[in-house]
């Protein structure tokens, strides 16, 4: 945004390096920034949290657009230029982007997620916003590109695996672009992408009984793809094999098949299949 500071600049005003052991990389492409603020914010007045503000490039685009901003931020010295340049135009919550309460944040209406992930820390915001994925409207994320890829993957194609899953049941995933490593100060190693997740309630085909036990199950058949279904869940000890086998026939499914062949809906209704979760070892 014009007159806004470049990652440089910022940087050089409050005597600063990027810090490569957070895997802090800045967005400065002034397009890039734009587009994921226009998904993540597109109308004024709309609540929206941002995971790793950092220097505050996307910050004051979502502010731009009339958005009502939560920057989270752990690490002091950005916490410092977010307080510096954009003060009290923002809510500054100096926290862990993979521990946050959803619940309170959202107290006031629905919110947005956005933020450019470390690759190191993906998993770990990907799996806390699902857990309290009813509180989150939607979601934009500046992943690396293969990540990105596997969370919009489709079943049988080699990305598809247990985090793809686990967010298709639970929003509709689309990569919106590819962003090239010169995007950012430092530029990384690779490319990028911007992801764009919209939650909604879990279709009745993917319904389960027990969210604690189809993650167990999903874990459990990808956690060695090169044996076959049967073979992977007996490995994995989510219920006694005849359980496992007797599901499996319920559901028509062949324990021959690969783990990463299933769709959601079909590991959801193995799941159903294996009865209440109180019956299952």
């Amino acid at each position: 945004m014009s007159g806004y500071p470049s990652p440089r600049a910022l940087l050089d005003k409050y005597e600063l390096r990027a810090k490569k052991s957070w895997g802090q990389n800045f967005v400065g492409d002034e397009h890039v920034l734009d587009d994921i603020a226009r998904l993540a914010a597109p109308r004024a007045g709309g609540r929206v949290v941002e995971l790793g503000a950092g220097l505050g490039h996307l910050t004051v685009r979502l502010l731009a657009r009339g958005a009502v901003v939560t920057a989270v931020e752990r690490d002091r010295d950005m916490a410092r230029v977010l307080r510096g340049e954009l003060g009290d135009r923002i809510t500054l919550l100096e926290a862990d982007a993979a521990r946050l309460d959803y619940a309170a944040l959202a107290a006031a209406g629905p919110l947005a997620v956005v933020g450019n992930l470390p690759y190191h820390l993906t998993s770990p915001i990907l799996f806390d916003l699902l857990d309290q994925a009813g509180q989150v409207d939607r979601a934009v994320f500046l992943l690396q590109r293969e990540v990105a890829e596997r969370l919009a993957a489709s079943p049988g194609e080699k990305d598809w695996g247990v985090l793809s899953v686990f967010l298709q049941r639970e929003a509709e995933v689309s990569v919106e672009r590819i962003v090239p490593p010169g995007a950012f100060f430092p530029p990384p190693r690779v490319h990028s992408a911007v992801v764009h997740v919209a939650f909604r309630p879990p279709a009745p085909a993917a319904a389960v009984l027990d969210p604690a036990r189809f993650r167990a199950l999903v874990k459990a058949g990808f956690a060695q793809r090169r044996k076959t279904l049967g073979n992977a869940l007996k490995a994995g000890k989510v219920a006694p094999p005849e359980a496992l086998a007797a599901a499996l026939a319920a559901t028509g499914l062949d324990p021959g098949r690969r783990g990463e062949t299933l769709t959601v809906e079909e590991w959801a209704a193995l799941e159903r299949a294996l009865g209440p979760a109180s019956t299952a070892a």
